[in-house]
């Protein structure tokens, strides 16, 4: 089981999400333990206060660091030992390699900015990993925190059900997902692809192999140059990109 702590000053906002499909049947059978934790509890003011101004001047607010410090240092009283991750735009590109790897920790901490960010001093002494979702701003550090759930949790074994469900997930294996289709056969005059119905699997794996190749290749032809490719996989590429040069790149 792994553990998810989610310091936030908004814990309304998880309600929602965590009481719906994946997460919630995970937290059922007891594959996750997630905790929504108030920041305001850890204030010792009347008001609750959690930010003030910036020193220095300039436009916002800064949360203080002393609730901040409270809330982490009594989690780190209790077992297992927590790996503390601040969501904010500076950290490290979120992907599905990091996904994978937070997946074999025991215990995160999910840290969610406000305002203009936490205190420099906790992100330097009490943080553990920074991570962004993407080169874009949000209002704060709880829907990055989903994200991150999310996606971590998927990699849990039990989670899914279907491990296979996962392995088959865009970027796992460094590419995008094939295409996928379903009942009716036929739908709006367009049949699905005869080969999905030949029952013949090893050719059904290498179409959906060159068709996520071919995706790859059209939508995210970044992803190749990092993706861990077979000589075959190069093979198909040289193929796909020469079809692309002839204008032969029609759905097959």
């Amino acid at each position: 089981m792994v553990q998810f702590d989610i310091l936030t000053l908004f814990p309304g906002f998880f309600e929602g999400p965590l009481s719906e499909s994946m997460l919630s049947r995970a937290r059922e059978k007891g594959l996750i333990s997630i905790r929504i934790i108030n920041i305001r509890d850890f204030t010792t003011d009347r008001h609750h206060v959690t930010d003030d101004y910036p020193y220095g001047g300039g436009a916002g607010m800064v949360m203080k660091p002393e609730p901040i410090v409270r809330a982490l240092s009594e989690l780190k009283e209790t077992p297992p030992v927590p790996h503390i991750i601040y969501l904010t735009p500076q950290g490290s590109l979120f992907n599905q390699e990091c996904a994978r790897h937070l997946a074999q920790k025991e215990r995160l901490v999910l840290l969610c900015g406000h305002y203009e960010g936490i205190d420099e001093r906790v992100r330097l002494h009490y943080v553990d990993e920074e991570l962004s979702i993407g080169d874009y701003v949000l209002t704060g550090g709880e829907t990055p925190a989903l994200v991150v759930l999310d996606a971590v949790a998927r990699m849990i074994p039990g989670v899914l059900g279907n491990e296979e469900s996962f392995r088959n997930d865009s970027f796992y294996t460094g590419i995008l997902d094939y295409p996928h289709y379903t009942r009716p056969e036929v739908f709006e005059g367009e049949s699905a692809p005869e080969i999905l119905l030949s029952g013949h699997h090893k050719n059904i794996d290498e179409w959906r192999r060159r068709q996520a190749l071919a995706r790859t290749l059209k939508f995210r032809p970044d992803l190749l140059e990092k993706a861990p490719l077979s000589d075959k996989d190069r093979r198909l590429l040289e193929e796909l990109k020469r079809e692309i040069a002839s204008g032969d790149d029609r759905k097959e």
